[in-house]
This record gives C-alpha cells, sequence and structure tokens, in this order.
C-alpha cells in the first residue's frame, strides 16, 4: 500500500484496524500513522479511527461464534487464487460439510476447476460458482477428469449451470465449449447482457401480490428485497410470521439464548415492554423435546420445544448401496428443497429428481437412465448425509 501511495495511488481498500489483517484489507491506522508528516499525509486523524476501532471490536465479540479459525497468512493463495472473502467462506462451508481435514484437498479441486471453467475473472459471484463445484468434487470423491469427461453424468451445481448458461455475463474468450455443453445438456446459452432479458417489473402489480394473504403491509424495502433476492425475502417473512420481529432481541440473545435467571426488556409492536426473565429448562425427553420455564412481567410460564441438538432428535437414514443402480444417493450432506417425481412416475435420463442445498449451494439430482420410480425416501426439509438413499428406482 505504501509503495502504491509512493506511485501516486489515489485510493484503495483497507479496514478498520480491529477488523483488519488474514485475509481483510490491511488495517487503517498503521497506514495513517505510517503516512503522518509526510507528503502523502491522509490527514485522518488517528484518535477518531482509534475510537471506530475500539467500537467495532466490542460488535465482533458479539459475532466471535461466526469468526472463520484461520490465524495465520497462507500462500497456498498461490495455487488456488481465491480472494479473501471466498477463502475463509469456503473454509466454514467445508467445515460444515464435514471436509475440514480435507482442506488441501478443496484448494486443490478449487484450482482444477478454475482452470477447468477458462481461469475465470474471481469475483463475488464467480468466485462462489467454483467454490461450489470443489465442495461437491470433494464430498462425492470425484476428479477433475470426470467433470470432463462427456460420458460421465455428473450432478452439477445449480450455481455452475446458471454461469455456464450465462446467467452471470460472459467471460474474456468464452466458455469452454465441451464443458459448456455438457452442463447445460439441450439448454440453449443466454449471449448477450442478462439484465437486457429481464421484463420490466410491474411494481405495483408486485407490491399487491406480496400483500395478498399477509397480515403485514409490504413497504418499500420490502418490496425492493423481494425483486433482488426472492427466495430469501420469502424465507425471510416465513420466518417473521412464525417467531415475529426477533430485531426486538439483543444479538447475543438471538445468537446464543438467555442464560438462566437472565432478563430482557423487548417492546411489542404495539409500544407495551415486556420484562422476560429465563429460569430453567427441563431434560431432554426421548422425542427430543424440552421445556422451557420463564417469567413474563412476573408471571410464570413454559413452552416445549425440540432441542435439534439432541441425539433424539435425529434420525438415521437408508444409506444408498453404490452397486445398486436402483439407488439414487445425496452427493454432499444437505437439505433437500424440492421434489420433483412421485412414486409410479417415470422419468427420462437427465430429469430432475429433487434439489438439495447445503450453506448456500443448491444441487439438481437427475435421473442417470430412464426408470420409474420405485421410492421416494427424501422429504423437503428433511437432513440428509452424503450417500443417503433419496430416490430408489424400479
Amino acid at each position: 500500500m505504501l509503495a502504491a501511495v509512493e506511485e501516486g495511488v489515489d485510493a484503495f481498500d483497507v479496514a478498520m484496524d480491529s477488523m483488519s489483517g488474514l485475509t481483510s484489507q490491511p488495517c487503517l491506522g498503521s497506514i495513517v500513522a505510517a503516512l503522518e508528516n509526510t507528503a502523502h499525509d491522509p490527514c485522518i486523524d488517528l484518535s477518531s479511527v482509534r475510537l471506530i476501532s475500539d467500537y467495532w471490536e466490542q460488535v465482533r465479540e458479539q459475532y466471535a461464534a461466526f469468526e472463520p479459525d484461520i490465524r495465520s497468512g497462507a500462500s497456498e493463495v498461490y495455487l488456488h487464487e481465491m480472494p479473501g472473502g471466498q477463502f475463509t467462506n469456503l473454509k466454514e462451508q467445508a467445515s460444515s460439510l464435514g471436509l475440514a481435514g480435507r482442506w488441501p484437498e478443496v484448494a486443490r479441486a478449487y484450482a482444477d476447476v478454475n482452470m477447468a471453467f477458462g481461469d475465470l475473472v474471481k469475483v463475488t459471484p464467480s468466485s462462489k460458482v467454483v467454490g461450489d463445484m470443489a465442495l461437491m468434487m470433494v464430498t462425492s470423491d470425484t476428479c477433475i477428469e470426470d467433470v470432463l469427461d462427456p460420458d460421465t453424468d455428473i450432478a452439477f451445481p445449480e450455481s455452475v449451470v446458471s454461469l455456464f448458461a450465462g446467467e452471470l455475463g460472459q467471460p474474456p474468450g468464452g466458455f469452454p465449449r465441451a464443458l459448456q455443453k455438457k452442463v447445460l445438456k439441450s439448454r440453449e446459452p443466454i449471449t448477450v447482457r442478462p439484465g437486457s432479458l429481464l421484463e420490466p417489473a410491474d411494481l405495483d402489480n408486485e407490491r399487491r401480490k406480496l400483500d395478498e394473504g399477509h397480515e403485514h403491509p409490504v413497504t418499500d424495502f420490502d418490496l425492493a428485497s423481494y425483486l433482488m433476492y426472492p427466495k430469501v425475502f420469502t424465507e425471510f417473512r416465513r420466518h417473521r410470521e412464525e417467531y415475529g420481529d426477533v430485531g426486538v432481541l439483543p444479538t447475543h440473545v438471538y445468537f446464543y439464548g438467555m442464560q438462566e435467571e437472565e432478563e430482557l426488556v423487548a417492546t411489542m409492536e404495539d409500544g407495551r415492554k415486556v420484562v422476560i426473565r429465563f429460569l430453567t429448562m427441563g431434560e431432554t425427553d426421548d422425542r427430543g423435546y424440552r421445556r422451557i420455564f420463564f417469567e413474563i412481567n412476573g408471571q410464570p410460564s413454559s413452552v416445549l420445544i425440540q432441542d435439534r441438538s439432541s441425539e433424539s432428535a435425529h434420525h438415521e437414514n437408508e444409506q444408498a448401496d453404490s452397486a445398486n443402480p436402483n439407488h439414487v444417493g445425496a452427493p454432499m450432506p444437505g437439505v433437500i428443497s424440492t421434489i420433483s417425481v412421485d412414486v409410479g412416475q417415470e422419468v427420462k435420463r437427465g430429469d430432475t429428481l429433487l434439489t438439495m442445498e447445503a450453506m448456500k449451494m443448491e444441487t439438481s439430482i437427475t435421473a442417470e437412465r430412464d426408470a420409474t420410480i420405485k421410492r421416494i425416501l427424501a422429504r423437503i426439509g428433511g437432513q440428509f448425509d452424503a450417500k443417503d438413499l433419496l430416490v430408489e428406482f424400479e
């Protein structure tokens, strides 16, 4: 950064002191201090920098459970060329999928995918596409040769299909033709700027559709969120309607829950202030439920909830037999998003059977041959591990 200043660069990215370093940007306070009293003095008050940094240090502590476990620099960036944000995100994704101990394989797969995809310019979201494919390969023990082999069926993540369909734009030099044909099958790719194909949005009509059947009126913020991220907004609204406005809860309570005898004051929609005091919780029963005891404005109350961390709440899924051509197993751990077939239905090779989602990565599971559906073990919202049986053919 200092060398860039000497060469006349006017602006560059830095991070507040308490948020800087490792895969983040360099430290603002250090650069300001180094340039102080020189011809390139940015005239930024260091005491103000420290004051703001102290604030963000306190905020960061609230989110400590979400910190990536990265404590040193990593020269492996020269292998995989991941942007900093992608590096931390992909490490967390890999850990959540049980691949923490196989990170070197993920990094190698990322490098292989990047080159196979044409050495992409890796920014959000193109870097995520490469990461999704790398995770899918490692979880399913797939090598880059299988990905490139036109005769080997691959369950490509949805983000990969979207990329090769041109929905993110066109890379310099275009896509590798053979791989694009394999990913898209019979689908025709977009060859123009994707935004030019969007129909104009009728904002009044979209607002009316969002308003239908819902108690809370749609705000401009809601409408904009829905138009840009319809799936995310729909899930957010469902959560809000089930649990109410959780924004009234302090950050640590929302993320970590209350401690015994802890008390908080929440402001309700009608302006009333409610004092909630957590007392204790009972033991988990054989169904994975436990009773929570608390007081609301001094009045004792309780509620029965499922403890999803308990062993009773988890069920063993049937395993797919890799030697049985009638078994369709999960290629990766994830949650079932959609099921596109019914028992008794005839499917053709390449037809979508269902979709799975894990850590913002969605993958379509397709039929590898013509068949008739005998059993469907997958269930929407169900959690399945890699190689769990999802569908069985006749």
